[in-house]
């Protein structure tokens, strides 16, 4: 007589569930790991973390822009800088110095563009807006200095109480901040180093030419181009300046 298979084959349907249900996830796929957050080669992990993203900027060369973001040390920072780099440069330029602004009470917002910076700061304004922020101030190096001030004379989401230029050109490619200077009525700190040739002299030329309700000028010593100037003493000028003009509690 022929034994029957039934009893083994149930027997080993059970073993192979008992199998399956010890293994628990084991037998599940693995969790598909979180990005790691950009720290664009100058961030902490902490920071990259909590601030790092892509602005969509439209036509600000790409629709997607290297950013960062960091509130007030406080949080619910009223008043915010957008910080615009100089050329082949990146948002790099301005990490030394994010802990002096958020440390007064100011969010910041950088971005990293070799397209149109002005888009750039029109879709920064534009996400600063959607945080809380009531009014910003713009601080430039170079190229992005000129288009701060190109962007001063534009439409903007938000109120721009200050601009800050850091060795500003008089003219770069389509930002013409000798002519923007000349409508421009915005609080405006202008800022080269001595021996930063011709830029010392672009400083000196916007200055004449603006007609900002509250203008100033500072030559410092030394021959660095940009944002470095806040690291080689112009760091206490800017902020008085902005204190003044576009002070953080809005």
């Amino acid at each position: 007589m022929k034994r029957s298979m039934l009893p083994v084959a149930l027997a080993a349907t059970a073993l192979a569930l008992t199998a399956c249900s010890s293994s628990g996830s084991s037998t599940k796929a693995a969790a598909t790991p979180e990005p790691t957050a950009a720290t664009y080669g100058c961030l902490t992990k902490a920071q990259a973390a909590k601030g790092s993203f892509a602005l969509d900027a439209g036509t600000a060369g790409g629709t997607e822009l290297d950013a960062y973001y960091q509130d007030s040390d406080a949080g619910g920072a009223k008043t915010a800088l957008i910080l615009s780099h100089q050329l082949s440069g990146s948002l790099c330029e301005w990490a030394p110095v994010f802990g002096e602004f958020t440390k007064a009470g100011y969010a910041v917002m950088a971005f990293t563009s070799e397209g149109d910076v002005t888009e750039g700061i029109k879709a920064a304004a534009n996400r600063l807006k959607e945080k809380g922020v009531t009014s910003i101030a713009l601080i430039g190096a170079s190229k992005g200095a000129a288009a701060s001030l190109v962007a001063a004379k534009l439409d903007s989401p938000l109120p721009i109480k200050a601009v800050v230029s850091l060795s500003s050109p008089d003219v770069y490619s389509q930002f013409n901040a000798a002519l923007a200077v000349k409508s421009v009525k915005i609080p405006t700190y202008f800022a080269a180093e001595e021996l930063d040739a011709p830029f010392n002299a672009n400083a000196k030329a916007l200055y004449e030419a603006s007609v900002a309700e509250d203008k100033q000028l500072k030559l410092y010593p030394g021959g660095n181009h940009g944002a470095p100037l806040l690291k080689d003493g112009a760091l206490p000028d800017v902020q008085a300046y902005l204190a003044k003009h576009a002070p953080a509690a809005g």
